[in-house]
C-alpha cells in the first residue's frame, strides 16, 4: 500500500463530517477538484473505495464508514501530540480552539479574546460559536481544546470547571414597567418567548417556569436572544434573558427589565475540556483568567 498523508485524513475527515464535497472543500481552504483528487488518492493508497459518489448526495460506504471513525482517532492523537509539546513549555503559545454557547459568545467574547491575547500575545484564539450538544461533540472529537457552558454538562469524559454566576432577568413590554413582577406560576400563564430546541437556556427558563414536563400554554421560540427582545418589544409576549445580554440586547428595544425576588433563577458558566488533554494545566489557567472576565462584566 502507498504511503499515506495527513492531510489526505483531514481532507476525508471532514469530508465524512459534511457529508457534500463543496462544503468539505470550503472548510479546508481549497478548491473543490483539489479536494477531490486527494480524496481519489487515499482510496487508490488504500486499495478501496470510501465514498459512494451519487447525482445528489454522497454516501460513505461500509469500508469508507470504518476508516472515518480510524482517520479521527489518528488526527485526534497527532493533535494531542502537538499539545503535548506545547504543554511542555513555560508560556501559552500556538492555537486554542474554543467553543462558546451563543447566549454567552456576543456578550463576553469580545473581552475574553483581548484578555487572553494581551496576558498571552503568542496565544492565537480561534473561536467555534455553537449549541452545547454540539461543542460537547467537537470536543469529544478532538476539534475543540475548550468550551465556556453553562454547567452542569455531566459527561464523564471531561473536566468541568464553574467560573462564574449570572442571574436571568424578566424582559417585558415597556408599558409594563413598574408592574409587580409575575411568579413562574403567572409566567406559565403569560406568553413565553424562548429560544428554540438545542439551546441549553431554553431549558433552563423552563426548568425556572416548572415548565420542563407540563406543556406550557403557549410557547413562541427564536433562534437568538436579539430576536426574543425584539418580539417581546413589539408586544409579543415576554422573556427571560442572562444578565450578561442587558446593555446589548435593550439598547434599542422598547422593552422593561425586571429581576426577580429571591431566589432568582440563575446560571453557572464554566469552561470545559477533556480529562485526556495534555493542555489541561494551561486549560486551568485559561478557565481561572475567563472566569475573572466573567465576574467583571458581571
Amino acid at each position: 500500500m502507498n504511503s499515506l498523508t495527513l492531510k489526505q485524513l483531514r481532507y476525508f475527515e471532514a469530508l465524512a463530517r459534511h457529508g457534500h464535497f463543496g462544503h468539505a472543500a470550503q472548510a479546508c481552504a481549497i478548491s473543490q477538484p483539489a479536494l477531490s483528487m486527494q480524496i481519489k488518492e487515499l482510496e487508490e493508497a488504500l486499495g478501496a473505495v470510501l465514498v459512494e459518489r451519487g447525482p445528489r448526495r454522497l454516501r460513505l460506504t461500509s469500508f469508507g464508514e470504518q476508516a472515518a471513525e480510524r482517520a479521527r482517532d489518528i488526527l485526534r492523537a497527532v493533535d494531542e501530540l502537538g499539545d503535548l509539546a506545547r504543554a511542555s513549555g513555560e508560556q501559552l503559545v500556538g492555537r486554542l480552539r474554543l467553543g462558546v454557547i451563543p447566549t454567552v459568545a456576543p456578550y463576553l467574547l469580545p473581552k475574553i479574546v483581548g484578555a487572553l491575547t494581551e496576558a498571552h500575545p503568542a496565544l492565537e484564539v480561534r473561536v467555534r460559536e455553537t449549541v452545547t450538544p454540539r461543542l460537547i461533540a467537537e470536543l469529544d472529537e478532538g476539534r475543540l481544546d475548550a468550551a465556556l457552558v453553562a454547567l452542569p454538562v455531566s459527561e464523564p469524559s471531561l473536566t468541568e470547571v464553574a467560573l462564574f454566576a449570572e442571574n436571568f432577568v424578566l424582559v417585558r413590554p415597556g408599558a409594563d414597567d413598574g408592574k409587580p413582577v409575575p411568579s413562574p406560576a403567572m409566567l406559565r400563564e403569560m406568553r413565553l418567548l424562548l429560544l428554540e430546541e438545542g439551546h441549553c437556556f431554553r431549558d433552563q427558563a423552563l426548568a425556572f417556569c416548572k415548565m420542563r414536563n407540563a406543556p406550557p400554554r403557549e410557547v413562541l421560540d427564536a433562534s437568538s436572544l436579539s430576536t426574543l427582545v425584539q418580539m417581546v418589544g413589539a408586544g409579543i409576549g415576554v422573556t427571560l434573558i442572562p444578565e450578561m445580554a442587558v446593555p446589548v440586547e435593550t439598547r434599542s428595544a422598547s422593552v422593561s427589565v425586571a429581576r426577580f425576588p429571591a431566589p432568582e433563577p440563575s446560571r453557572t458558566i464554566g469552561m470545559v475540556w477533556r480529562r485526556t488533554s495534555p493542555l489541561a494545566g494551561q486549560l486551568e489557567q485559561i478557565a481561572g483568567e475567563v472566569g475573572r472576565v466573567g465576574e467583571r462584566a458581571g
